[in-house]
């Protein structure tokens, strides 16, 4: 077969799949190297890292002891089998049972709505480069904050932190719908319900509180901050992010071997792509850097589904972005440019979860408006659950669509259907198969003693040379926190099971491999994404005339309503000119 038709065949198949290294098609043909380039990543780029306080962290995260309700963890949303998200477009938080697809409401709860953004992947964010968290910006580094970093409304730092990231892990425990719960369940949810988040009389303290009064917590951090020291909220922080930095660090794929020299190291696809990438298709324009993102802020025109941030009061289903965040009438509909690492792992896509696959985010890519008019929402991998709100609310409001396609800040990518796959080929290389494969894994157990999600991941091949942190069992023993080695050799993968000696007993197991069946991943259409009529607004199912309940209390936004309000009506009028 010519190379020709070698190259027509990788391309074929690449675009019937949707994602994929095909390292088997590997030439070894050298190609011009585009001049725009990043610099390949180095241990510099991220902190160091104490091993003992990352088990510890590893064992917290996947720990459901930071809920309010003791019913849902940090890897609740963001599995490591899930590519460190939940595979879902929106999640069910707070009274759900499961993992990813396979989530579903717990006996008798009702969740008054999905969590409004996409669960964000976490490859890389421990790297020192990373000074922005959330879709919105709204906690990053900043000279003029307590201890360096902005923090949402109220929840000002009381201590500093190693990372953006640790801070942005005091988030999620207190948020009512991901895990503190609703006000009147316990003690977290009713001080974050009133904003009370700092001080002796805040959520944190709760929290802590919960932590320390388990033995095994108390004695691994005795280590980690001197024996006696009260833990504070902040303490758990630094654990967690040393875990997910340690853990979730990506810097060993086929494109990062090319950085460092080898040339052989992605396919002829996966070449014709990066140089689209890197050259007339522009993507490098905002994803840009190490790990594919200038942590920016820009108006893509992504659909916006689901129950929106409540933002504006008469458009609660609206999202606006990093407006919300600056009060800037131009930052309307302007959402973080996520990295792309591992990005073949992390669907569904966009800040809200609207596609669900690779080469439908291309499409948007190629025309914004168009696509943004005839989105279906079909697209989105969705929970069949009942909500107080209709998923749909923003996408039938002809205004709002409006709105957020005004906004949108260019005409699209230079890119033709034919290259549309050498695109997908290249973000397959992206892909790190050591990232993937995991270092501490998830733990057999935690050390609270505490159920985990009963549905564990698939088991992985460890090393017999773990690695040992003294420590104790829930009933203050003395015990070996164990932390496995993953080996990712063609060879222990393909094993697909522990090879971890028994522990001993009165040890906690931290990362020993389980053998459960992991969930399932979503069922992904490859097919291109196209719609026989004009607009989502012709043929939307009808919009749910759907009360909303008295909740009592609601958390303020960072800027004003009346001052969003304003701006929602500047906007409206520029748009009838």
């Amino acid at each position: 077969m010519e190379r020709g038709q070698v190259a027509l065949v990788a391309r074929m198949i690449v675009f019937a799949a949707g994602v994929v290294t095909l390292g088997v098609l590997t030439t070894g043909i050298a190609s011009a190297r585009p001049d725009n380039l990043p610099e390949p990543a180095t241990d510099e780029m991220f902190p160091e890292i104490d091993i003992q306080q990352a088990v510890l962290g590893q064992s917290l995260f996947f720990d459901p002891i930071l809920a309010g309700n003791e019913n849902i963890a940090c890897s609740t949303c963001h599995h490591p089998t899930l590519g460190t998200s939940d595979g879902m477009s929106l999640s069910i938080g707070e009274g759900g049972v499961g993992l990813g697809p396979d989530r579903r409401l717990g006996e008798g709860e009702h969740v008054y709505a999905r969590i409004p953004r996409n669960a964000p992947a976490l490859w890389n964010r421990g790297a020192t480069g990373f000074h922005t968290m959330f879709h919105d910006g709204r906690l990053q580094l900043a000279e003029d904050r307590p201890f360096g970093v902005l923090m949402p409304a109220a929840r000002d730092l009381e201590r500093a932190v190693m990372s953006p990231l640790a801070a942005q892990a005091l988030l999620p425990v207190t948020s009512a719908d991901e895990m503190a719960g609703q006000h009147d369940e316990n003690e977290t949810a009713s001080r974050a319900e009133k904003m009370q988040f700092a001080g002796a009389d805040g959520a944190w303290v709760t929290i802590a509180a919960r932590v320390e009064a388990v033995p095994a917590y108390r004695a691994a951090f005795d280590r980690i901050i001197g024996p006696g020291e009260p833990i504070h909220i902040t303490d758990i922080a630094n654990a967690l992010a040393s875990f997910m930095t340690f853990e979730f660090r990506s810097t060993d794929s086929p494109f990062d071997a090319y950085l460092r020299g080898d040339e052989t190291a992605l396919t002829d696809l996966q070449t014709e792509g990066m140089e689209l990438f890197y050259g007339t298709a522009g993507c490098s324009a905002c994803h840009s850097g190490t790990f594919q993102t200038d942590q920016s802020f820009h108006a893509m025109g992504m659909p916006q589904i689901g129950p929106g941030k409540a933002h504006v009061t008469d458009r609660t289903y609206a999202d606006i972005g990093r407006m919300a965040v600056t009060g800037d009438p131009a930052d309307a509909y302007k959402f973080r440019t996520p990295s792309l690492r591992n990005v073949t792992l992390t669907a569904p896509y966009t800040h809200a979860g609207a596609y669900a696959t690779l080469e439908a985010v291309i499409r948007h890519h190629m025309d914004p408006r168009k696509r943004l008019a005839d989105y279906d929402i079909a697209q989105a991998l969705l929970h069949a659950v009942d909500t107080d709100h209709a998923d749909n609310d923003a996408l039938m409001d002809a205004q709002e669509m409006a709105r957020i396609s005004a906004a949108i800040e260019f005409d699209g990518a230079e890119v033709t259907e034919d290259q549309i796959p050498a695109l997908i080929a290249f973000l397959g290389a992206l892909e790190d198969p050591v990232a993937k494969g995991g270092r501490l894994g998830v733990p057999a157990a935690v050390l609270s003693g505490l159920p985990m999600d009963e549905v564990a991941p698939p088991a992985v091949a460890v090393s017999k040379e773990p690695v040992e942190t003294p420590a104790v069992s829930r009933d203050g023993t003395a015990a070996v926190l164990r932390a496995a080695v993953v080996d990712v050799t063609p060879a222990a993968m393909s094993a697909g099971r522990s090879a971890t000696e028994e522990p001993e007993e009165s040890t906690v197991v931290l990362a020993q491999a389980t053998t459960v069946e992991a969930p399932r991943p979503p069922v992904m259409s490859n097919a291109p994404v196209t719609r026989d009529s004009a607009s989502v607004t012709d043929n939307a199912p009808e919009r749910a005339e759907v009360p909303l309940p008295d909740r009592g209390y609601v958390q303020p936004a960072d800027v004003s309503i009346r001052e969003l309000m304003r701006v929602s009506a500047e906007i409206t009028a520029q748009l009838s000119e």
